[in-house]
């Protein structure tokens, strides 16, 4: 098109969507309203079947438009400035319950919560993290921040600064959908990680297709050699679980094991995956 051409812009045909016009007047009183939840998604120790970590989902039940994911609201918070209130309620709320649950019999259990991608360029992000902890009177090693490959590029002297912070105080640093966004080997040799999860988009078909096994079995090697935890997502077969252990990969989640549930859902199905246990290291694994 020509430097010199016209564009018009006419805005009733390019309408805001009701439902999004909605969500934006609405978010900004969801903390008030208590209308956020935490869910739940067990992990799994692929080694003993055991349950050794949670997830914590955010969703947002929102009075007409019932459960929403995060992909309905979380752009609309960072747009509107609540993604660093939402995070600050999210570490808040998921210590506090995992607090519950280790009283309540699982000592060794911890907890997963993913932050917001600008958070990490805030210094508020390390003082609202210590004072979660601190307030719900867990460890330091209850809790694994995720961060997404998006994250490490948007200021990287400052992030790196904030990740060496967290990871001094304790907090293990996972680095989430990893090969799916701005993968680059090179931070994982600067920043302080501990965990590298799997995209379920490599374990969907990683025991029919060769090149997703190529991809899953790379980065558990790649994982072992520079002594990172690996952490795969989507695990919905037998199949998919028995590849992934034969491998090394160290735990994992997925519908086979179970959905997100609610917190008060959560006992009773880590108490069934206990009696499952056995079943789930079995390892017939026949390679792509």
């Amino acid at each position: 098109m020509s430097r010199n051409a016209y564009l018009y812009f006419f805005p009733d045909l390019h309408p805001v969507p009701a439902d999004q016009t909605l969500l934006e007047s609405a978010l900004c009183v969801a903390l008030q309203r208590d209308e956020l939840r935490l869910y739940y998604q067990p992990c799994i120790a692929l080694a003993t079947g055991r349950v050794t970590l949670v997830e914590a989902l955010l969703r947002w039940h929102h009075p007409e438009l019932g459960l929403l994911s995060p992909d309905r609201f979380i752009a609309l918070a960072a747009e509107c400035g609540l993604a660093g209130e939402l995070d600050a309620w999210v570490l808040r709320e998921a210590c506090r319950q995992i607090a519950a649950w280790r009283s309540a019999g699982y000592p060794d259990l911890s907890v997963s919560v993913n932050v917001s991608p600008g958070e990490f360029v805030h210094p508020r992000l390390l003082g609202r993290t210590a004072m979660a902890l601190r307030e719900s009177g867990v460890g330091v090693d209850t809790l694994e921040i995720e961060i997404t490959e998006q994250a490490l590029v948007l200021d990287a002297a400052t992030t790196l600064s904030t990740l060496t912070s967290l990871r001094k105080m304790g907090v293990r640093i996972a680095i989430d959908d990893f090969g799916t966004g701005y993968s680059s080997l090179a931070y994982l040799k600067r920043y302080p990680i501990d965990v590298l999860k799997i995209d379920k988009t490599f374990v969907r078909n990683i025991h029919l297709a060769r090149e997703d096994a190529a991809i899953a079995r790379t980065i558990i090697e790649l994982a072992r050699n520079l002594n990172l935890k690996v952490h795969a997502e989507g695990i919905e077969t037998q199949q998919q679980l028995d590849f992934l252990r034969a491998h090394g990969c160290d735990r994992g989640q997925g519908y086979l094991f179970g959905r997100p549930v609610a917190a008060g859902d959560l006992l009773p199905l880590l108490r069934e995956l206990d009696a499952k246990a056995g079943r789930y290291v079995r390892c017939d694994t026949v390679e792509p």
